[in-house]
């Protein structure tokens, strides 16, 4: 019985050793390298007016999927936001629910919708602008609403 349990306290030895040497040769053989991937999917909450992917106003959109962005850079979406309600609307935008907290000291979401006021039904094209600072540290995803009003 000895002899079977030397057995397998070696071959359990040789294995913790062998697995031990791959990580450590696994790490000296890597090249030096950094990345960072920051990735997002948000939602977006509506009142008054909505959200569309299509100038027809068929395929709604909740939520943006930002993807992976690099440090200093920016990506635009498109969308059609039509109003909704029984009367003439301006639209408002603002982010809430940043996480972590820290994440707009870095990132920024922006719009370049013009303030119009559009009656009901009418839509309006606008695309939203999100940049990532280059500055951008100890942040490798995050996440956040955006909330779009119409107001009278």
């Amino acid at each position: 019985m000895k002899s079977k349990e030397l057995a397998i306290a070696s071959a359990t030895l040789i294995l913790v050793t062998f697995t031990l040497a791959l990580s450590i040769v696994g790490q000296a053989l890597s090249p030096a390298q950094t990345s960072r991937t920051l990735s997002n999917a948000g939602a977006v909450r509506t009142i008054g007016v909505g959200v569309y992917w299509d100038n027809a106003c068929t395929d709604v959109t909740s939520s943006i999927d930002w993807g992976t962005l690099e440090p200093g850079s920016n990506k635009n979406f498109t969308y059609y936001i039509r109003n909704e309600g029984n009367s003439p609307s301006t639209l408002s935008m603002y982010t809430s629910n940043w996480g972590p907290q820290n994440a707009p000291d870095y990132i920024n979401l922006s719009w370049d919708y013009d303030g119009q006021s559009l009656n009901p039904n009418e839509v309006a094209q606008v695309t939203f602008t999100l940049s990532v600072s280059a500055s951008i540290d100890g942040i490798t995803n995050f996440r956040f609403d955006i909330t779009i009003v119409g107001s009278d």
